[in-house]
């Protein structure tokens, strides 16, 4: 056998005697096995006697940590890291502050990157600070920012020439506080948790999907009969403004209900949710959709169901309204 202590001649393969050596037919694992008196006697020059391999107390210890059965001590159980959240079912269905985090900025990165339409409400109407005549609609999807600047948010009415557009959007978008608005993403500051977004590109993707668009029988999503939801966006006295699948609809106070209303306002606010009947669209122009729309036509008309409740020559309870 080779003492291990003596370095071996790269390309010289290891001399071995003729007669192998009591101890060369166990394994250096089976002597360690071995009773004490079965192993031959230490010199006092420490060198281990022929036929007995060295071992250093290194690899021992790997391996009785590899093999515990063979060293007769047994390993320490390895503890397996801790879970953060203990479910109730295989998957979790409750979202933590860094899964929500991480799920709000998967939604903005796919807007931007596929157009994604996304949705939320106005929550504050901000001045730039190098401008102050500026505004921006502000929304917050989770911990981000996202900001949607005035020429990108409102639409100014048609034909308009005046001056002071900036002004006019201004006071527009300060009319859509608390609306629901759809928008995609056109940048994103990760690090600063703010994005720009665009509303009126998101609108005019939702026109060309359900007003442009038909299905494979030639059908539009959008037709005149039709009922659909739709959101308030401003609400004032003399009507509301409506965002019904991406265009933006005035209803005068007259179509809003059956009962007389004196301020349009007192009824509707804006991102509430109505059903709207559509009585016409016109598709001749493409860049200038037009649509009309009621609120009381959506619904059944109550005075002519009072008719059939009641007769002529009774007595009945009233309710006094105004």
């Amino acid at each position: 056998m080779i003492n291990q202590e003596e370095p071996l001649e790269q390309g010289v393969p290891p001399q071995t005697d003729s007669t192998p050596s009591p101890n060369e037919e166990f394994s250096a694992e089976e002597n360690m096995l071995r009773p004490a008196g079965d192993l031959p006697p230490q010199t006092d020059s420490g060198a281990a006697p022929s036929g007995v391999q060295k071992q250093d107390p290194n690899s021992l210890r790997k391996m009785a940590e590899t093999n515990p059965s063979q060293s007769g001590t047994a390993a320490p159980a390895r503890r397996k890291a801790p879970r953060s959240v203990v479910t109730i079912d295989e998957k979790p269905t409750v979202e933590t502050a860094a899964d929500k985090a991480r799920s709000d900025l998967l939604d903005l990165v796919e807007s931007m990157k596929s157009g994604r339409i996304l949705s939320g409400s106005i929550q504050g109407i901000e001045q730039l600070p190098n401008n102050p005549n500026h505004s921006v609609a502000v929304i917050y999807h989770g911990e981000f920012k996202v900001i949607i600047p005035a020429e990108e948010a409102v639409e100014l009415p048609v034909g308009y020439t005046g001056d002071n557009a900036e002004d006019l959007r201004g006071m527009m978008l300060s009319k859509r506080l608390g609306a629901e608005v759809d928008y995609i993403v056109k940048g994103l500051d990760q690090d600063a948790g703010v994005a720009v977004a665009s509303r009126l590109e998101a609108m005019r993707a939702k026109r060309r999907q359900y007003y442009f668009n038909t299905d494979r029988n030639g059908n539009y999503q959008i037709y005149e009969g039709i009922c659909a939801e739709a959101r308030v966006v401003p609400a004032i006295r003399a009507g509301i403004f409506i965002d019904l699948f991406g265009q933006e609809i005035f209803i005068s106070i007259r179509e809003l209900s059956y009962q007389h209303l004196l301020d349009a306002s007192t009824q509707f606010q804006p991102g509430q949710r109505i059903l709207v009947k559509v009585l016409r669209v016109d598709r001749s122009d493409r860049n200038h959709l037009k649509v009309v729309a009621s609120v009381k036509q959506a619904g059944a008309n109550p005075f002519e169901r009072a008719l059939r409740m009641y007769t002529v020559g009774n007595k009945y309870v009233g309710t006094v309204s105004m």
